[in-house]
């Protein structure tokens, strides 16, 4: 079987709550955060993922993920990685799409980018190399991350420009996987938070 890529996106934090930028501060999760990385676990350690016996866990070292991922169970196996870190915002640190759009009507961060921080073009080499590693494993992988770099694996999986990552939203202690239909690159499921309901 060609091996997939699990996503799973950091627990609620103050930040992610306001709708801030939140890219290399190391914003902590709230209560609300931890609790849904601990249903995350839960759900993956149930039929059909059964604890993921012998999957390759890689985190960003950032600690709003890492602590995600030992919430989910998965701290032991897990290596940082600085690939999964979230992009670099540069002067947009910390600031709402709001903030930034009263400044620059019409800005979109998937097109125009972010001054002083990390390129378009920077963000798409990081994408293309996660991509890379799940590919080249033998097995299943499932890594920890931030919304906008686990966007960009979305698109590189599919092959398509990064642009395309303004179209998959992604909630926080969302489950995602990247797979294969037809021997072509595919999404298996986006944004899933049925573990947040039980």
């Amino acid at each position: 079987m060609a091996p997939r890529i699990l996503l799973a996106r950091h627990g609620q934090t103050q930040w992610s709550l306001s709708g801030k930028h939140t890219g290399r501060t190391d914003v902590p999760l709230l209560e609300e955060g931890r609790r849904g990385a601990k249903l995350l676990g839960e759900r993956l350690h149930r039929a059909p993922f059964d604890g993921l016996p012998g999957v390759e866990v890689r985190t960003s070292p950032l600690s709003r993920a890492r602590e995600t991922c030992e919430l989910a169970g998965f701290g032991d196996r897990a290596m940082c990685w600085d690939t999964l870190m979230e992009w670099d915002y540069g002067a947009y640190e910390g600031l709402t799409p709001q903030q930034i759009q009263d400044e620059r009507p019409g800005w979109l961060i998937w097109r125009d980018g972010v001054p002083g921080g990390e390129t378009l073009a920077e963000l798409t080499d990081r994408a293309d190399e996660v991509v890379a590693w799940a590919r080249a494993e033998d097995r299943d992988v499932l890594v920890f991350a931030h919304g906008h770099i686990l966007r960009s694996i979305g698109a590189r999986w599919l092959g398509l420009p990064l642009d395309f990552a303004a179209r998959i939203r992604l909630n926080p202690t969302s489950l995602s996987v990247l797979g294969w239909a037809y021997g072509e690159p595919a999404i298996e499921s986006w944004n899933d938070l049925g573990h947040l309901a039980e």
